[in-house]
């Protein structure tokens, strides 16, 4: 299909504005994707610190609350007097204005004298409780993240074991567990020693904060860390305080708007923070959403992990914002594209004009009117190309004037050499009877005349070239006949046995080592017996005469390096050629000067047998060392 150049350079402008326009797009995307992505990483983990701080200032607070009523007087006095009713009303009213769930005292033992929460029940032992085992032996304050199992919270009071106790809500991405229900609680909390006033030991007063179901703290991290910000009726922060893998307080809420307790953190989340103990900042699926989120391990005073602290930033945000930036990316290509067409058009209808006028010139140059000239006023590549046009017009136009001048008088010349062909043949003819006669008889006087006749030696030159004249009128004579070549499936290497059988018992051969590697694969090939044979004899003679009679002679048949051809290879010791006769060792009547009888037609009609077969003939000499001849004949030319 025929497309115009202006076609061509509008898809191509549009080829290179839609790649890069679309490569800048996806690339610009992404990146712009990831900074966003990276922004909020980097944001939920300056909320995760505030939300940290949140959690620890509630712990200190405790710690505080628990440490001043510990120093307080009337704990004091009214625990040296035995005078229990008093200190339970003030400690209940401590209890309520502090908030504390957890409000108990105990001796220096550990034995509980009173609860606060319970007061029914006190004279049980919890000098195991880790805290209160570790503010007996350093006799300071402590405050920590402890679990309280069940049977430990109904001494403190039925109502926090039902606060306590979570059922496991069916959670996408929560790893697998076989209980049904969480029924021991999570608690902040603080004990301080209490001292007499010699400084003694008197006992130890600890109070806490049951954090299921309690959303003090986490919604004070969605206040203070995200201000009550929402993103299409969902808020954009939440937070949560996991008890191992279950969800104990949170503001994340589910698909009815409820919170999410009893829901359970993603498996990959669990194994990362829990089981390995490694912060977590990457999107995470929260209950029913995708969140960009932080999680880190919450741990008791054994530095064991029991819990996890979690603040998120609801990902659609973010996903909105990159697919907004994506639509204007490609609004931008689009428009580029738009812009980059018309550009294109103009552009292509202001370049293509001049080429078509000078494509119209050259159909008019081509047709023979050499007159014709292309006008281009521009100064660019197209006024350039235009003046080189009519440039190569005049130049044609010159070198058709020459070429004319120069075929008619090769017409001429070649009329000419026709006509000397011709009467050479002609006078060829005419010489060849008479010399035939002058060698007859001079043959004949040379049998008759005796050995010391004086006149012999000179009949004897005549003889000789009166012969040298027979060979080069039929030189003469096969070079200009016009023979018909009578081609048939033959062996090469049969001929070269037959050329090597007719002169090996010449004199001049007798101190000539011939050496024959023949590739036995060659196949038969069309040529001209005759014709090649006497191609081969001229070589070899040729060959022979180089070394004086005497040296190796090397006959090779091979392939040629492409396949095509069939080679033979006659590699003599001789002299070798010269390199200025190189050249012009196929012309008729060259002859090299140290074969002073030769007619120096033999190589010139062997060269003309050769590229009648459609072959080739060469030879690569080096003077002092030999010459290697190669005839080179079609394989497949003349047998297809």
């Amino acid at each position: 299909m025929k497309i115009s150049i202006r076609i061509k350079m509008i898809l191509f402008f549009l080829l290179v504005i839609i790649i890069s326009g679309f490569t800048v797009t996806i690339i610009g995307t992404h990146l712009i994707g990831d900074r966003i992505v990276k922004q909020a990483q980097n944001k939920v983990k300056l909320d995760l610190n505030s939300a940290r701080e949140i959690y620890q200032e509630k712990i200190r607070e405790i710690k505080t609350s628990i440490r001043l009523t510990a120093l307080r007087f009337f704990i004091k006095d009214a625990f040296l007097k035995n005078n229990m009713e008093s200190l339970e009303t003030e400690l209940k009213r401590i209890r309520v204005r502090e908030s504390l769930d957890i409000l108990t005292l105990t001796d220096k033992n550990g034995k509980v004298l009173l609860r606060t929460h319970n007061p029914k029940l006190f004279g049980d032992n919890q000098a195991k409780d880790e805290i209160i085992k570790a503010v007996i032996k350093e006799k300071k304050e402590i405050a920590s993240t402890e679990i309280v199992q069940k049977k430990e919270l109904l001494k403190e009071g039925d109502d926090l074991t039902n606060q306590a106790c979570i059922e496991f809500v069916e959670t996408p991405k929560a790893r697998q567990r076989t209980e049904k229900e969480k029924t021991s609680g999570m608690i902040i909390k603080a004990a301080s020693p209490i001292f007499n006033y010699e400084g003694d030991l008197i006992g130890v007063l600890y109070g806490g904060v049951l954090l299921n179901r309690n959303y003090e703290i986490v919604d004070k991290i969605k206040d203070i860390v995200y201000r009550g910000e929402t993103y299409k009726g969902k808020d954009i922060g939440t937070a949560t305080i996991f008890q191992d893998d279950l969800r104990i307080s949170t503001n994340v809420k589910t698909k009815d708007g409820n919170r999410a307790i009893g829901t359970r953190v993603s498996e990959e989340v669990y194994e990362q923070v829990v089981i390995k103990g490694n912060p977590w900042i990457d999107r995470a699926f929260v209950v029913n959403d995708w969140y960009i989120t932080a999680y880190e391990p919450i741990k008791n005073i054994k530095k064991e992990i029991i819990g996890i602290l979690y603040v998120g930033i609801l990902e659609e945000e973010f996903m909105d914002m990159k697919r907004e930036t994506s639509w204007t990316f490609l609004w931008i290509t689009l428009a580029g594209i738009i812009v980059a067409f018309a550009v294109s058009y103009l552009l292509g209808n202001s370049i293509i004009k001049p080429i078509q006028s000078l494509v119209s010139a050259s159909h008019i140059l081509a047709e023979g009117d050499l007159n014709h000239r292309v006008e281009c006023k521009s100064k660019d590549e197209i006024g350039e190309l235009a003046r080189t046009f009519n440039f190569m017009a005049n130049s044609i136009k010159d070198r058709d004037k020459q070429l004319k001048e120069y075929t008619e008088r090769k017409i001429m010349e070649s009329e000419r050499l026709a006509i000397v062909g011709q009467l050479a043949a002609g006078v060829a003819h005419e010489i060849n009877n008479p010399l035939g006669s002058i060698l007859l008889y001079s043959n004949l006087l040379l049998e008759d005349m005796k050995e010391e006749n004086l006149i012999k030696e000179n009949l004897k030159k005549i003889v000789e070239q009166t012969t040298r004249c027979k060979e080069i009128v039929k030189g003469l004579l096969d070079f200009s006949r016009l023979t018909i070549a009578e081609m048939k499936f033959t062996n090469v290497h049969e001929i070269i046995e037959n050329v090597l059988s007719l002169v090996k018992n010449q004199s001049m051969f007798q101190n000539v080592d011939i050496i024959t590697d023949f590739n036995q694969s060659l196949p038969v090939i069309m040529l001209d017996k005759a014709k090649i044979q006497q191609v081969f004899i001229n070589i070899l003679l040729n060959a022979v005469e180089s070394m004086n009679g005497q040296g190796k002679l090397t006959i090779e048949t091979c392939f040629s390096a492409d396949g095509k051809f069939l080679n033979v290879n006659f590699t003599d010791t001789g002299y070798g050629i010269k390199k200025e006769n190189m050249r012009k060792i196929f012309d008729p009547f060259f002859s090299a000067g140290h074969k002073p009888h030769s007619t120096g037609l033999g190589l010139s009609i062997s060269y003309g047998i050769i590229k009648k077969h459609k072959g080739n003939i060469s030879v690569v000499s080096e003077v002092g060392k030999g010459s290697t001849f190669t005839v080179s004949l079609p394989i497949k030319e003349q047998n297809g």
